[in-house]
């Protein structure tokens, strides 16, 4: 008889899944305007220093502070500087009359802002405090130095990359291709929202909540989506559907389908048209996952209860789809944070608790931890990850992964 293998550890499947996986090699140019959530296919290097000169960063008086040496000095203006507009070296004994962003006139060691100052006459201000140097003052190349590499190849971009971007002079980016991704549910189980009212449902029927998400997963991941739709329940159009979408295709994503039951065709259909490993994974919820080839495209499948099919995509589908745009970070940032409840009940595998923060920061634990309630998944703020084997105390501090992170 033979033995069942043992269940894989999480983070060995992972470490396996992006080795079997190379970024895609094209690149695209795309507006900057357009380019928040996509990975950078290249070193950006400055061209010029940010900010180009010495500026002020508040609205006042250029000065030296030599010549205020107490206060109470009166100086005359001799100039008024706005921003986008030429300095004129600083004339001794007078000051200058500058707004925010505007340049430094040569000379001037010093910004004194607007409320430290006060009226002395038609063209004159009087100084209420002494300047120290350097003051108000942004220097140039602060932000930015010419020749440095101000954003790497392999980031993601968000909105603040995309204005460093753009402040460097940037109105096109090289970035990663967009993973183009097929997806379809199986199961003659399934019925999509609006083609049958809720009082009219046959027995044994469900609304297909998995592909509304998994579709929005892919999208935040930076991917272009071709929804095949529902698969019936037949080994014939189960491959008719794999051929389909392993056509123009980087990869092929599933719900359900990948256990051992009669009606579950995925495994030898995959198998009939390429190779196919079935993993049993150490974690909970997400057990079963599946991951092989069926022509030029990779084939994920996904368990077919929700909250196994969502923490498995979260925590290993997502890793590869940036690996495939060449992203340099793939694991999101994890906070210990004190847990408000109690967990007695230690597992073999290794738990993914859904969690929410308090307003004292601490964990709150979702009551009904089942992988079929996707209420769950709305409800929290994260995943407690908790080591196998080990119960949680009220007060313990525990591994948080917020979902902030995991659906940037």
């Amino acid at each position: 008889m033979s033995t069942r293998p043992p269940l894989k550890p999480l983070d060995d499947a992972l470490a396996e899944l992006l080795e079997r996986t190379r970024p895609l090699q094209q690149a695209e140019g795309v507006p900057t305007f357009e380019a928040d959530g996509r990975v950078l296919a290249e070193d950006l290097v400055a061209a010029l220093q940010v900010p180009p000169q010495d500026n002020s960063s508040m609205d006042g008086y250029a000065v030296r502070c030599a010549e205020i040496p107490d206060e109470g000095v009166v100086l005359p203006v001799s100039q008024r500087i706005a921003a986008g507009h030429a300095a004129q070296p600083l004339q001794p004994g007078t000051a200058a009359r500058i707004f925010t962003g505007a340049p430094v006139p040569a000379g001037a060691d010093a910004i004194v802002m607007q409320e430290h100052t006060g009226p002395a006459g038609e063209s004159a201000v009087r100084i209420l405090s002494v300047p120290q140097a350097g003051q108000w003052i942004r220097r140039s190349g602060e932000d930015v130095t010419r020749g440095s590499v101000v954003l790497h190849k392999g980031q993601r971009l968000d909105p603040a990359a995309c204005g460093l971007a753009a402040g460097i002079g940037r109105d096109r980016l090289q970035v990663a291709r967009r993973p183009r991704v097929a997806l379809f549910s199986t199961g003659d189980e399934l019925v999509m929202p609006g083609t049958i009212a809720p009082e009219q449902m046959p027995p044994g029927a469900i609304y297909n909540s998995n592909r509304f998400f998994l579709r929005q997963l892919l999208a935040r991941c930076g991917c272009e989506v071709s929804d095949l739709g529902i698969v019936p329940d037949r080994r014939d159009a189960t491959v008719d559907a794999l051929q389909q979408a392993s056509q123009g295709h980087d990869l092929i994503l599933t719900s359900g389908g990948v256990s051992v039951g009669e009606e579950d065709h995925i495994k030898p259909a995959v198998q009939q048209l390429g190779s196919l490993d079935l993993w049993q994974i150490a974690m909970k919820p997400g057990k079963p996952f599946a991951h092989g080839r069926v022509g030029d495209a990779h084939f994920i499948g996904l368990p077919g209860n929700p909250v196994s099919s969502f923490v498995t995509f979260l925590l290993l589908v997502r890793p590869f789809l940036l690996r495939l745009q060449g992203a340099a970070r793939l694991q999101p940032t994890a906070f210990l944070l004190p847990a408000r409840f109690d967990w007695p009940r230690a597992d073999k595998r290794r738990e993914f608790l859904r969690a929410r923060l308090d307003a004292q920061g601490g964990l709150e634990l979702f009551a009904n931890q089942s992988s079929g309630v996707l209420t769950s998944m709305a409800w929290c703020d994260g995943l407690v990850d908790n080591p196998p084997g080990r119960t949680i105390a009220r007060g313990d501090a525990v591994r948080f992964i917020p979902l902030s992170e995991l659906m940037a």
